[in-house]
């Protein structure tokens, strides 16, 4: 293939030779997709102006007048002074030869491939030019994933129908948050580098440019695209695509497009969306499936049992895998557990069902100033601090299910044996400098402060709680004297400047050596973007030399005489741990920390942990040239908000990990709803009525039903043993959707996309719930021999289907897939030989098959029951009041704004004042609910089945009622009785 699709709503991957890694497809809207993508940089940037002109004269831009997204491409590329052909076309003309149908604009790069997304070809030239941040890029996937939308809805309504009132209501929400954030700005712009501006901007320009839209009192979002209006590049792209002509130039164009839908991108696709968006499949690959399907579960005596300690072995696929330490003093929260230990934990078990040889080990992280500082607010040492709370940590991870091979802890011989050992290889081949350097000193506690216990503003971009070390909004390294205002966090008093001498890891003259490794396992190794962006930054910036000593008392002591009264940093020592954890585990640590040749390792981890995980620790091991095993795959999560906050233990806001078990929700339910919302592109928010909604509609109504249906036909019609199957084309053609969704699950799991893939297993239990509702094997089973030999096959299929799902559902929820195997009697290794055969749907249980006693699976969850919850970890604080110019906590680490609320399950009859943003959720969420209910009644479904969805409709309208400020009860009407 000679090109590469992006989708809107996915983030650009730069500097990657552009694979793909699965075929592409066309969705319902013809839209090319496909599951990963990346795009080649023609110049790696800190390169010669004159080299990156020579390279991006060789683009060719093509555009066509009329075209909306054609004015930030052209925008972007004024802005980025690059020089590029530019080429005007008609957007019916078919520019990528392997695309089926007409798309515009489209950038042709040197390499002979395409790009043809608006806001990938804005990203790419900002990148080559060197005028991206992390901000804008988070402003610009909620450009695609929000405002775009909206937009192309709204443009539809205006320029075509002439609805302004309808536009209008369209853009409310994403043109009102963007107005509140700009409102908190000091500056007339909302990135440094403009490239956000540009693109929202152009984005924008047909609607706020034309008087017919009536967007409101906006006044920050008026005044901000008063001054992008002005800017040259957004004049001159705005001219050659609209012609002065305004909305009238966008009509040829939109009269093209398909009208836009807006849907919540977390909601469940209709059964209509799911049919049209399925893959098209052959007659022959529909037999295919049945027939792998009709060879059964191969023969297996026992399960292996896992036998410590686990080493490496030849000729096997040998996985290394950790989770960034956790601080010991620190009770982890919700966001940690995600960012983390979850996340490794489902790829752990995912490695150990497909049959790899894989170690997973973690630990406390144990020394430092925080553990010293609690030890004081304790009245305890700090080996006892850190004793009671690795005992806390335990106790967490224990009831969260992660299946550690063993977790550690830093404060060992080991840890002290192996840290020197590094520092004295460091040493001897000259990779440690001296110097003196000016510290905060704060006289009131009578101590230098390490980086994390000084907090000010941030002398980049004003952010006012960055610490010591870095900025968390901007994600700049800091060196803690440069904070405006700063403040000793255990005292508050400012502390004063003072100068003392430290050894320093000369990371400069390491930096060849490690970008040429960092090449080979970017491009080998399955990183994240984020992983990517931040160290490219690092390195943009030209790296410094990295100070790995501290004036402390707790910590690995440096072995050197000159340097006795201090400590190694953490972020030399701490990622140490992952040596001495496994040293602790096993003498022979050596054969996984010294075997690059038979080794992978990947690394889990928040993305504020990446760059000393893929900078200043790599560089210690490439430094002490011992043949370490460096990361392969570095996986970073972006942040887990709580609600429209920050967690908070000081303020009772949030959900900690000691309190989870307290909710009285199953630690498998806790886990499905981090993984559903896992933070892997963008930040998210947990949300309890979100978790209540995924809880009663995906858990129980969808998968949970499925389930327990197909058991239960088993148990109620067939005398509890599975029935024979005679399958017809209907029987293989679901066969071969759950094959073809089971292929995606690996496929994705492979490339780490925990969350994707737990997508699928949703859908295979949506189409088993289809399949059930459209044969309705209990009507069947009442008919003649025909129908009951139908209904005997339908119940048969579905429970095989029940069966693959316990086997995919156990590295998410592993209680729950015991519980669906016990159920079942299925064998002991169904999962594993079922994973491990790269995607075979096979006829685990045959007929003749005996189960067990089935019962339901999941509880609801009731509104009573989460308004409580909500509250009780809501806290007792007032709402932030954040000071002009700067961002609320709300938004701090993310340029995206939170989702809407979710429809929550029944009606609070407290609200009373009309809410206009929910009846518009409301009023979808109960179209939708009506279609159901329709469906149901077409489809004669089970009375009780419709009974139930016609009580989940009536408590949406009421729901409705009250969002529009109207009595939710129906009046008594005039001359009936009450």
């Amino acid at each position: 293939m000679s090109g590469v699709g992006v989708q809107l709503h996915q983030r650009v991957e730069v500097g990657k030779p552009a694979e793909l890694s699965s075929p592409c497809f066309t969705d319902r809207n013809n839209q090319t997709r496909q599951t990963e993508q990346s795009v080649p940089i023609p110049e790696r940037r800190g390169e010669s102006e004159r080299g990156g002109e020579r390279k991006a004269g060789q683009m060719k831009l093509f555009v066509s007048e009329g075209n909306p997204h054609c004015v930030k491409a052209l925008a972007a590329l004024e802005l980025s002074g690059l020089k590029c052909d530019v080429q005007l076309v008609n957007h019916e003309e078919r520019v990528v030869p392997f695309l089926n149908r007409p798309v515009i604009p489209v950038l042709l790069l040197p390499s002979g491939q395409h790009l043809f997304s608006a806001n990938a070809i804005c990203q790419l030239l900002l990148e080559m030019a060197g005028k991206s941040t992390d901000e804008s890029k988070q402003l610009l996937e909620w450009e695609a994933t929000e405002l775009q939308p909206a937009l192309l809805q709204a443009l539809h309504k205006q320029a075509l129908q002439g609805k302004s009132s309808e536009a209008a209501a369209v853009l409310k929400g994403p043109l009102g948050w963007l107005d509140q954030y700009l409102s908190k700005r000091t500056t007339s712009f909302l990135t440094e580098e403009i490239l956000a501006d540009i693109v929202l901007g152009a984005a924008l320009y047909p609607v706020l440019s034309d008087p017919a839209f009536e967007v409101g009192d906006l006044p920050s979002l008026q005044a901000w695209f008063n001054h992008v209006r002005e800017l040259p590049a957004c004049q001159s792209a705005a001219q050659k695509v609209l012609n002065g002509k305004g909305l009238e130039a966008l009509k040829g164009f939109l009269q093209k497009q398909p009208v836009p839908h807006l849907q919540r991108r977390d909601s469940p696709p209709s059964a209509s969306e799911m049919e049209e968006s399925e893959p098209v499949m052959t007659q022959e690959e529909i037999e295919a499936a049945a027939q792998a399907w009709r060879k059964g579960l191969p023969r297996c005596s026992a399960t292996p049992q896992k036998k410590h300690p686990i080493l490496p072995e030849e000729g096997k696929r040998n996985v290394l895998l950790t989770s960034a330490l956790p601080y010991v003093n620190n009770v982890p929260h919700l966001g940690n557990i995600i960012g983390c230990v979850l996340s490794a934990d489902v790829f752990a078990r995912y490695g150990r069902l497909r049959g790899w040889n894989l170690l997973y080990v973690c630990g406390t992280d144990e020394y430092g100033t925080a553990t010293e500082n609690k030890a004081r607010e304790e009245g305890l040492t700090p080996q006892e601090i850190c004793d009671k709370y690795h005992a806390v940590h335990c106790a967490i991870y224990k009831w969260f299910q992660i299946s550690f091979d063993y977790f550690g802890r830093t404060t060992t011989e080991r840890q002290t044996e192996i840290s020197q050992n590094i520092f004295w290889r460091l040493h001897e081949r000259g990779f440690l400098l001296e110097d003196t350097v000016e510290q905060l000193h704060c006289e009131n506690c009578q101590r230098f402060l390490a980086d994390r216990f000084v907090e000010g503003v941030c002398p980049h971009c004003r952010y006012p709680e960055a610490r010591g070390d870095q900025c968390d909004k901007c994600g700049r390294l800091i060196n803690a004297v440069e904070l405006k205002e700063p403040q000793c966090k255990v005292c508050q008093q400012t502390p004063v400047v003072r100068s003392s001498k430290h050894l320093f890891l000369d990371l400069p003259k390491l930096e060849s050596e490690l970008e040429q490794w960092l090449d080979k396992s970017t491009s080998s190794g399955d990183w994240t973007n984020n992983a990517k962006n931040i160290t490219r930054s690092w390195l943009r910036d030209g790296l410094k030399p990295r100070c790995i000593t501290r004036d402390l008392k707790w910590g690995t002591p440096v072995p050197h005489p000159d340097y006795s009264d201090k400590v190694f940093y953490v972020w030399f020592d701490a990622p140490i741990g992952y040596l001495s954890i496994t040293a602790n585990y096993t003498s022979e640590w050596e054969k996984w920390w010294k075997n690059p040749q038979q080794v992978e390792l990947y690394n889990f981890m928040a993305k504020d942990n990446v760059p000393f995980h893929s900078v200043v620790f790599p560089c210690s091991l490439l430094g002490a040239q011992d043949n370490y095993t460096l990361v392969n795959n570095l996986v970073a999560t972006e942040y887990l908000n709580y609600e429209d906050t920050k967690f908070s233990k000081s303020r009772g806001v949030g959900v900690f990990g000691d309190m989870a078990k307290d909710t009285g929700i199953p630690s498998d339910v806790w886990r499905f709803y981090l993984l559903y919302l896992r933070p892997e592109g963008q930040d998210s928010a947990f949300s309890w009525a979100d978790m209540a909604l995924k809880n009663n509609s995906e858990l129980l109504n969808n998968l949970g039903n499925f389930i327990n249906r197909a058991g239960m036909f088993v148990s109620k019609f067939f005398e509890g043993h599975v029935p024979e199957m005679v399958l017809q084309d209907e029987d293989k053609r679901l066969i071969a959707q759950v094959c073809w969704e089971l292929k995606q699950y690996i496929q994705l799991l492979d490339k780490v996309r925990i969350r994707d893939a737990l997508k699928c297993i949703l859908n295979i239990s949506r189409h088993g719930n289809q399949y059930i509702q459209v044969n309705e094997p209990w009507k069947k089973i009442k008919g003649g021999d025909d129908d009951r030999q139908r209904a005997g096959t339908v119940t048969g299929v579905s429970v095989n289907v029940a069966c693959l799902l316990s086997a995919m559902l156990e590295p998410y929820m592993p209680t729950v897939s015991q519980t669906i195997r016990d159920q079942l009697q299925a064998p002991a290794h169904c999962s594993s030989a079922t994973l491990g055969t790269d995607g075979g749907f096979l006829c685990t249980l045959s007929a003749g098959h005996p189960i067990g006693t089935v019962s339901p699976l999941f509880q609801k969850l009731e509104s009573e029951q989460i308004e409580a919850l909500k509250k009780r970890f809501g806290g007792q604080q007032p709402e932030d009041e954040t000071p002009a110019g700067e961002v609320p906590s709300s938004m701090v680490n993310s340029a995206q704004p939170k989702p809407p609320a979710a429809v929550e399950p029944t009606v609070n009859a407290s609200v009373s004042a009309a809410d206009p943003e929910r009846a518009k959720q409301l009023a979808a969420a109960v179209a939708e609910q009506g279609d159901k209910v329709r469906a149901l009644k077409s489809q004669k479904a089970e009375k009780s089945v419709i009974t139930a969805e016609v009580t989940k409709l009536l408590e949406l309208k009421k729901e409705l009622a009250v969002a529009e400020g109207k009595n939710p009860e129906p009046s008594p009407q005039k001359g009936k009785k009450k």
